[in-house]
């Protein structure tokens, strides 16, 4: 009985052991994905923060877009109209135009939620079809539009980014103080 046991135990070890190497095994079986082209990339990156501005843009009840934390402070839609906006700051100046819009555009024409989450679908979906027909080659011509430090078109295009990313983040803030969940927080289904 005992050296029923040990045989057991003996043959446990043996194929724990082993498993490291069985799972070495599978991993070669399946080769790498290929690392994305450099316009893939900014594409990839740009459209996921307009995913998640255009999330917040619908998500966010009507009555809660004009909230904003203190007297000193932009309203919600402010926050999104300007993050939104400020991406024409890449969109034209990469096809050698002067931006179209301020980036603090007047509400004339976005004052329902509708208006206003078109508004940011057309930003997003804009840069993306600039990124798209620029390719790997045009997104490293040169841009004069974007100060000493941003002199590539790939190099704007990742400024935007971060510029609609940290507004995103505040948009955020204005979510929580309000005792709401942000889509992005929220467990997937």
């Amino acid at each position: 009985m005992k050296s029923l046991s040990k045989s057991g135990a003996l043959l446990i070890a043996v194929v724990l052991a082993a498993m490291p190497a069985l799972a070495q095994e599978a991993k070669k079986a399946a080769p790498p994905k290929p690392a994305p082209s450099p316009s893939a990339a900014i594409l990839e990156n740009w459209n996921d923060i307009g995913r998640k501005l255009i999330a917040i843009a619908e998500d966010l009840p009507e009555d809660k877009y004009d909230y904003k934390p203190n007297p000193d402070s932009r309203t919600f839609v402010a926050q999104l109209i300007h993050a939104s906006a400020s991406m024409y700051y890449f969109t034209d100046p990469a096809q050698g135009k002067k931006p179209h819009l301020s980036d603090d555009p007047k509400r004339d024409e976005l004052q329902t939620k509708a208006q206003i989450v078109a508004f940011v679908k057309k930003c997003v979906q804009d840069g993306a079809e600039v990124i798209k027909a620029k390719g790997d080659k045009g997104m490293n011509e040169s841009v004069a539009a974007g100060g000493p430090s941003l002199t590539r078109i790939s190099d704007l295009a990742y400024g935007l980014m971060e510029h609609s990313g940290e507004h995103y983040g505040q948009l955020v803030v204005y979510y929580r103080i309000n005792g709401l969940v942000p889509p992005e927080s929220r467990p997937k289904k």
